[in-house]
């Protein structure tokens, strides 16, 4: 190498060198501190801000000191919103409510300021297990023209504890409706409850039956922004249910919903598949979506907790069909024991099937009722269950869970549009995600569900803050980029 052609390596290196250098302008962008939010056991702290981080230069993370390492630049899916059911049962404990309490559960959930902020609700198409009884908004036998459609029980609870819950949020609330069972007339098993399946000459009239419910609830100030085809489509149930194998799905929605949604103008409508637990999801997804007449009408697949956690079943449906979308669409602990709502476990449950769901790709995240009595109902036929907040409809005194407050540290500072990002953890006892907002603030949740605190580093671009956390809890890390 002669002398001349050094010299110009060596300036070659040291313009590489300055590129490498943030600039005073880059350097102002980068975020200097970070809030921190915290809920732990056995102390105050309730989505407590605590005192601000401040990042400090670090150029590489140390193996053995608990870190947690995002990186904006690598984002992944667009983050739909997270909440919970807005059921009849829901409406009818905030019903029994003093006035008082009935604004403060309302405020607690919708909210972004005061409260949690859900912006993503589910609800169901006439009666489930969670409403007082057994109802369709027809029940006259061979109605196939819908003549006798009503959404007169839906007015009495339901609807106006829909509507108060959108006036209070600020902003869109998405809200995706499913069925739980057609009206008996429709049924093989002439019954709304115990299975039973749609029979083949009521298929379009069930079909219209979701486009007069989208239409009713609009007409009615509630717009609807999805649907999932059934709920849990195969298990039998004592309460609403009705079966559906996976061939009868894609042909229900390729011959019938689909074209339906389409003819009435509402192709808009977020069209979800199985609305069942993760196990099969990839089956029923693959049935479905290797079906281009069929997945033409599909936004994406709904999937619950009840039967194992399977995390990477979520992640391989994504993989698989990346156009499609994931949405977790109902988890609540079952055999409800009021004993048990001061137990911290439930608030771990759920932030760690939220956490894994979203970093294996889905797109939001919904609990089961948000509220319900103090027996875990009403419920017609007996199966009770927790919910984050209990009302105690004797009393008028709300009782707000673990899980109240683990999901809202997410449901709060994770917002629609929101992207998730590049986020690991070298630590096994910390479960991590973080996400990137359209105006630059980045987000990091962070669950410790065990016995041992950890001072850990946040690492962003060669600096980290360092943040306490106590056993058993969650933190929300907030920092603006630009």
């Amino acid at each position: 190498m002669t002398r001349s052609s050094r010299a110009r390596d060596y300036r070659l290196l040291a313009a590489a060198a300055v590129l490498l250098i943030p600039s005073p302008a880059a350097r102002a962008a980068e975020p200097a501190s970070v809030r921190v939010f915290l809920t732990a056991r056995d102390t105050g702290d309730r989505l407590a801000e605590k005192a601000p981080a401040t990042f400090q230069p670090l150029a590489q993370p140390d193996e053995h000191v608990p870190a947690v390492m995002i990186d904006p630049a690598k984002a992944f899916q667009t983050i739909e919103g997270f909440g919970g059911a807005l059921t009849d049962a829901a409406a009818e404990t905030w019903a029994k409510l003093p006035a008082g309490r009935q604004r403060e559960l309302i405020t607690a959930y919708f909210d972004r300021d005061k409260g949690i902020g859900y912006s993503l609700c589910r609800t169901h198409i006439h009666s489930c297990d969670f409403s007082s009884e057994s109802y369709a908004y027809t029940e006259v036998a061979g109605d196939t023209k819908l003549e006798h459609f009503t959404l007169d029980h839906d007015r009495r609870f339901r609807l106006p504890f829909i509507k108060t819950a959108l006036a209070a949020a600020g902003g869109p609330v998405k809200i995706f409706a499913s069925p739980w069972s057609p009206p008996a007339w429709m049924k093989t098993n002439n019954d709304m409850l115990h299975g039973g399946k749609l029979k083949p000459e009521y298929r379009e009239a069930w079909a219209r039956y979701f486009v007069r419910f989208v239409n009713e609830y609009e007409r009615e100030g509630v717009p609807i922004w999805g649907l999932t085809v059934q709920n849990e489509p195969l298990a039998t149930q004592t309460w609403e249910s009705c079966l559906f194998t996976a061939a009868e799905e894609r042909d229900f929605v390729r011959d019938w919903l689909g074209p339906a949604l389409e003819k009435a103008g509402l192709a808009r409508l977020k069209l979800m598949i199985w609305d069942h637990n993760r196990g099969i999801l990839f089956q029923r997804a693959k049935v479905v979506y290797d079906d281009p007449a069929a997945a033409r009408y599909v936004w994406g697949a709904g999937f619950h907790w009840y039967v194992g956690d399977h995390f990477d079943n979520v992640r391989q449906v994504h993989d698989a069909w990346p156009d499609k979308q994931l949405l977790f669409t109902e988890g609540t602990p079952a055999n409800f024991d009021a004993a048990t709502l001061g137990d911290w476990k439930w608030g771990e449950i759920y932030a760690t099937s939220i956490l894994h769901d979203v970093n294996n790709w889905a797109t939001g995240w919904t609990d089961w009722n948000v509220l319900l009595d103090e027996r875990g109902g009403p419920n017609h036929v007996g199966n009770f269950c927790f919910a984050p907040v209990h009302g105690d409809t004797r009393s008028g005194e709300l009782t707000y869970t673990s899980a109240y407050y683990y999901i809202g540290h997410v449901s709060k500072f994770v917002r629609p549009g929101a992207r998730r990002i590049a986020c690991t953890s070298n630590d096994d006892g910390l479960l991590a995600s973080a996400f990137v907002h359209p105006d630059g603030r980045i987000v990091a949740v962070i669950l410790n569900k065990t016995d041992a605190a950890r001072e850990l580093r946040l690492w962003l671009d060669a600096r980290a803050a360092t943040v306490a956390s106590p056993a058993h809890s969650i933190l929300t890390l907030q920092m603006q980029a630009r």
